[in-house]
């Protein structure tokens, strides 16, 4: 009986665990595609899983930090949904490329012209960014999801240091170091297969005439190895000759 209660028990532990984490693998978030370095630029996507049983994801606003406007905010086209970009101006106008800005993208929003996003899938919302802030390591995006039942559910709590994740946190984009030659993204990667290649052309070169004397090398020292083969052979019957005489 003891046993029996323990699994029980057990049992119902796990699942009260399951159930109460489950929503911290459902949360909205973003990644770049690629890398988002400092100074860069980068396709954002926000994921947008649905979790619930019984109504679509209809609607997604995804708000962008004015504390770092960002020049450049570019929503891809997508199938099935409206897209609506909204500007604000700023308090400070910031320079951009020798230029002064001073209004920035404050919010992209979508609203589904059909079904939206069904239970049990997810959808990515890309949108091209830039020049990313040079003085800072994270971004904060709040983002709030409503659903065809009219529900919403607002992402905008913000990690605190030391703290236990929140119940609806905000997505995060993680910031990567600018490269010390000024590239961002895959440009350098290319730069340097480009002479790697070229390193292994000119070694490949270079080792030609060294491959052609070591062939020469070993076809003498197979011919020397048969010459004297033949000469031991040649000594052996001679040898025979005599004292069979």
């Amino acid at each position: 009986m003891k046993v029996s209660r323990l699994a029980v028990t057990g049992a119902v532990a796990a699942t009260a665990v399951v159930v109460l984490s489950s929503p911290a693998f459902a949360h909205v978030s973003v990644q770049p595609e690629g890398t988002a370095a400092k100074g860069g630029y980068a396709v954002l996507d926000f994921k947008v899983p649905n979790e619930r049983d019984n109504a679509s994801t209809t609607k997604l606003e995804v708000t962008f930090p004015t504390a770092h406007p960002l020049a450049s905010v570019m929503p891809e086209p997508m199938a099935g949904w409206n897209i609506k970009v909204t500007k604000t101006k700023l308090d400070k106008p910031v320079d951009a490329h020798g230029e002064q800005i001073t209004e920035a993208v404050s919010k992209v929003t979508w609203t589904a012209d059909g079904k939206g996003i069904a239970p049990g899938y997810f959808e990515k919302f890309p949108v091209s960014v830039g020049a990313l802030p040079e003085d800072a390591d994270d971004m904060v995006f709040k983002a709030i999801q409503t659903y065809s039942d009219k529900e919403v559910v607002r992402w905008i709590e913000e990690q605190k240091e030391g703290a236990e994740e929140p119940e609806n946190p905000a997505p995060v984009l993680t910031l990567s170091a600018a490269s010390e030659d000024g590239h961002h993204g895959s440009s350098a990667a290319e730069e340097t297969s480009e002479k790697t290649a070229s390193t292994e052309n000119a070694s490949a070169e270079t080792a030609a005439p060294a491959d052609s004397s070591d062939t020469t090398a070993r076809v003498l020292g197979v011919v020397g190895i048969v010459v004297g083969v033949v000469g031991v052979a040649y000594g052996v019957l001679a040898g025979r000759r005599r004292t069979s005489a």
